[in-house]
């Protein structure tokens, strides 16, 4: 799956949604069913950690500088800030069949799971 679509763009808005999270870029769409890692430059935060939340959207305004997507590997989005978003695929890393989906168009009518 290609995600470089979100390179050069900003993330403009992370939505909790109950047992999710939306990131939302200036036209794409990432929904995750796992919660990503935010690696800051001195140490990472996870889901549940203090500050996590804070760390997470922190990084709306940020510029994307890559993005990787490797199925069954992992999810990688690094701003321009060198703060990055990390997410394991690999199964035994899972709690469910899919970890999420993104859409290119942001409306959901193009959206793949992974």
């Amino acid at each position: 799956m290609d995600i470089s679509d979100i390179i050069g763009q900003e993330l403009v808005a992370v939505e909790f949604v109950q047992d999710f999270v939306r990131l939302r870029f200036e036209t794409p769409l990432f929904t995750l069913h796992e919660w990503p890692y935010v690696l800051l430059t001195d140490f990472s935060v996870g889901y549940g950690e203090p500050e996590y939340r804070n760390a997470l959207c922190a990084q709306i305004g940020e510029q994307v500088a890559k993005a990787s997507l490797e199925e069954g590997e992992s999810l990688t989005i690094e701003f321009e800030s060198g703060v990055a978003l990390g997410l394991s695929l690999r199964e035994e890393d899972l709690d469910a069949p899919e970890a999420g989906s993104f859409s290119a168009t942001g409306d959901g009518s193009d959206e793949e799971s992974f």
